[in-house]
């Protein structure tokens, strides 16, 4: 494994904990509940066990969840089916009622719900709402103090992130970036990858919290490195798509059978899930939303200006970008990242006689 990580940067997975240069508490592969049916629980103002028994796990006493939408409800819910007290908010309060059916709470603002909790994440949709639900008006920075922890999983570029990071911890209070990698499935089967960056020390106590929510999780170093981790896999997906994209028309406007294609694809070097999973759906102009499209782009949007801030040409981001603009144009914006398909279909008319 020497040579393959940068010191700074830790890996975990559910099974037991790879290190790179650093060695982190242990967890053990299942998570076993006590008798009551809840996780044993600990608060901010004791450290980390370091107890590795098989039992059990300690995880935060109370635990508040900030932005319910397509991935933020089934991240929460797990958290609910796993034992946990979960304490919920959402701007459209209707998007709550099946988590407070489950046992969720409810507050009625970010502040609230920071106030009452020990760990707090965030699931926003774009840097401007994961701002404002932090920082705005009864944002969660107003609830934080010295003990809690605010975790935002939104997708982010790293200025935000670190402005973030700055209100947070200008209160007492803990911050870490955790940027999912995988879409509306991974997320309701607790299999995503989080790109962590930030304050070690709440990296370790929520680390089994993640584990309930993803497959495995990176620890990268200081704040805005999950960021830019998540923006540089984003835009390597959208760009994979636009071309993947390309190669289904081109191969129905030669008269091949886009169906066989995928399955040639699915069998070779370039073999990757997304292809096989969304390219059958695609073949039919269906765009279940996983990932909405609007997302993806913003992503692209957002890892250009990182690459324009440290003047790296980035071409084929470009042009994936464009496309993904005019499938936004063309009314696509909730639809599935697979749907800029529809942005490579011309319309040819019949010349006039």
């Amino acid at each position: 494994m020497a040579g393959l990580w940068a010191p700074s940067i830790l890996r975990t997975t559910n099974n037991p904990v790879l290190v790179a240069s650093t060695m982190v508490m242990m967890l053990p592969t299942t998570l076993t509940k006590t008798p009551s049916s809840r996780f044993t629980i600990m608060s901010f103002s004791s450290p980390p066990s370091s107890d590795t028994s098989d039992s059990q796990v300690k995880i935060p006493l109370r635990v508040g969840f900030l932005g319910l939408g397509i991935m933020g409800a089934p991240m929460a819910k797990n958290l609910i089916n796993a034992g946990c007290d979960v304490t919920v908010w959402n701007r459209t309060k209707g998007k709550c009622d099946q988590l407070l059916d489950l046992g969720a709470r409810y507050k009625s603002s970010p502040m609230e719900v920071a106030s009452c909790c020990d760990v707090t994440f965030a699931m926003l949709a774009d840097p401007e709402s994961a701002f404002d639900v932090a920082c705005g008006k009864e944002g969660a920075v107003q609830g934080m103090a010295a003990e809690k922890g605010y975790v935002d999983v939104s997708t982010v570029d790293g200025d935000t992130s670190k402005a973030i990071s700055e209100r947070i911890k200008a209160t007492g209070a803990m911050f870490l970036e955790a940027p999912v990698s995988g879409s509306k499935k991974p997320a309701e089967d607790g299999q995503l990858i989080f790109l962590t960056a930030g304050d070690r020390s709440l990296y370790e106590i929520v680390s089994p919290l993640l584990d309930i929510m993803g497959k495995s999780r990176f620890f990268l170093g200081d704040v805005g490195k999950g960021a830019a981790m998540k923006l540089v896999v984003n835009m390597i997906m959208g760009s994979m798509m636009a071309s993947f994209s390309e190669g289904l028309i081109l191969s129905q406007k030669v008269g091949l059978d886009p169906n066989v294609m995928i399955e040639v694809v699915s069998q070779g070097a370039i073999s990757a899930p997304v292809f096989s999973l969304k390219g059958p759906a695609m073949v039919q102009a269906k765009y279940p939303t996983a990932f909405p499209l609007k997302h993806q782009q913003k992503d692209l949007r957002l890892a250009l200006g990182m690459a324009e801030a440290v003047s790296q040409p980035s071409p084929v981001a470009a042009a994936a970008n464009e496309l993904y603009k005019i499938a936004k144009s063309q009314g696509h914006s909730d639809a599935d990242f697979s749907a800029v398909l529809e942005a490579l279909k011309i319309k040819f008319q019949s010349p006039e006689n």
